[in-house]
């Protein structure tokens, strides 16, 4: 027998008997409208209606699909929680001390037919060898596709809005050749509302400055291969003379000396610690990475870039100047059957899905250190009063296969036929791109929804 349920907010008073019909009749009516009344209320008491409450234990809600604070690391962002239909109308859960949690790097790409802010036609920020579509790409779905975080939505980027938000600031990239890829991103992204002016260049165009009169907003990029000293001898086409020597306790004084113009700084590298180098210390060679015949201890890149990370956090969280400091985490790139120098290549045309590929060992090894010095500078800055953010873009990036400039890096290369050799370039990104998500991520990281 199914136990009874009343709904109490529709009874109708009225519709029980009345005290002019037979006492007798009326006696039994109500004693079995007691009896009635006594099981529901046992009933009710006996399972209670239960909500969510800042003493409720997270786990005991997974089932619900409900969502909860959001790490000191992101931004709390909108999702789609269930509404509580006993609460009034206007309000849901989220109103009732439940704050969404989203993990805004976990997730999958999809499908935008929207398309990209800008095309390549429209940005003359795009470097040759980034414009996939004018050097001759004949597929264009990889500029249709958007991240979508697993469990919340990821606002698009408003330019207005962060223009608004960067009115007299200043913002660097600092960096290697993807942190120019990333801020010639954002550059062609926000043109579409106000143009920059490029107000200073080096010798090499490698580091720029740019502003934006309007909001006098300045953007600038650093370019700083590994962010600590480095005597580096490579011509414009890469090709090295010499041997690269690293100070391992010397920051470049590139970025340093400029720290304290800058209001937000997004700091990243990684890939140039896998060339051959020399390793100083108190200018006294301590070892190398990859140097055979030189009689030299072998160190490996680990062992350099953990040094490195080391001697950046502690200047950010020693610093006076309170910068909001994001660190990007290592780019994968997406080499297949070889590296750039032996055919290696990324002919991909559209996304993995999750659990199709895998980071390999020099990724892991790059990126569990980033992690691990990272979170040892959290807590350091912490008490100091630093803003420190991991814009944590490794994953998401490694599921876009599609989104490098490959063979199309240069202009039509099979213009003088197919069998000819052509170089790859499966670690920078095409303009339009994927990219573009990496500046929804540090605005929602940075301002929120």
């Amino acid at each position: 027998m199914k136990p009874m349920r009343f709904d109490f907010k529709n009874i109708n008073p009225f519709s029980f008997p009345s005290l002019a019909h037979n006492c007798s009749h009326l006696f039994v009516k109500f004693a079995v409208f007691s009896l009635l009344l006594g099981l529901a209320f046992r009933l009710f008491v006996s399972n209670p209606i239960q909500f969510p409450s800042e003493t409720t234990d997270p786990s005991s809600l997974v089932e619900q699909n409900a969502t909860f604070p959001t790490p000191a690391d992101t931004s709390p962002v909108s999702s789609d929680l269930p509404v509580d239909e006993s609460l009034p109308a206007n309000e849901s859960l989220t109103s009732q001390n439940v704050t969404a949690e989203c993990d805004i790097f976990m997730g999958e790409w999809v499908p935008d037919s929207s398309g990209p802010y800008y095309s390549s036609e429209s940005c003359q920020h795009i470097e040759a060898h980034q414009n996939c579509k004018k050097n001759g790409r004949p597929d264009s779905d990889y500029v249709h596709w958007r991240w979508k975080p697993r469990d919340c939505e990821l606002p698009k980027f408003d330019p207005r809005r962060f223009l608004g938000l960067m009115r007299n600031k200043s913002f660097a990239f600092i960096g290697d050749s993807i942190s120019r890829n990333h801020v010639q991103s954002l550059l062609c992204t926000l043109s579409q509302l106000e143009e920059a002016v490029e107000v200073y260049h080096d010798k090499e165009y490698r580091s720029k400055r740019w502003h934006f009169p309007s909001h006098n907003f300045t953007l600038s990029v650093i370019w700083t291969p590994f962010l600590i000293k480095a005597a580096i001898f490579e011509d414009i086409n890469g090709v090295s003379s010499a041997d690269i020597q690293l100070h391992l306790d010397k920051l470049d004084t590139l970025w340093t000396e400029q720290y304290t113009n800058f209001d937000y700084v997004i700091i990243a590298g990684g890939k140039w610690f896998l060339k051959t180098a020399i390793y100083y210390e108190n200018n006294t060679i301590k070892g190398c990475h990859y140097c055979p015949g030189k009689n030299l201890t072998e160190l490996g890149f680990d062992h350099a870039y953990r040094k490195a990370l080391q001697l950046i956090f502690k200047f950010v969280t020693n610093s006076n100047h309170k910068a909001h400091v994001l660190f990007r985490t290592t780019t994968p790139d997406h080499f297949e059957n070889g590296e750039w120098f032996s055919g290696g290549y990324c002919n991909r045309t559209g996304p993995f899905k999750e659990g199709e590929a895998d980071l390999n060992f020099v990724d892991t090894t790059l990126r569990n250190i980033e992690l691990e010095e990272f979170e040892k500078a959290v807590e350091i800055g912490s008490g100091k009063g630093v803003t420190l953010k991991l814009v944590d873009t490794t994953h998401l990036s490694l599921l876009r296969p599609d989104g490098h400039p490959g063979v199309y890096r240069a202009f039509q290369p099979f213009a003088k036929g197919k069998n000819e050799k052509l170089q790859n370039d499966c670690l920078h990104w095409c303009l339009p791109g994927p990219i573009e998500s990496w500046n929804e991520l540090v605005m929602q990281m940075l301002f929120g929804g």
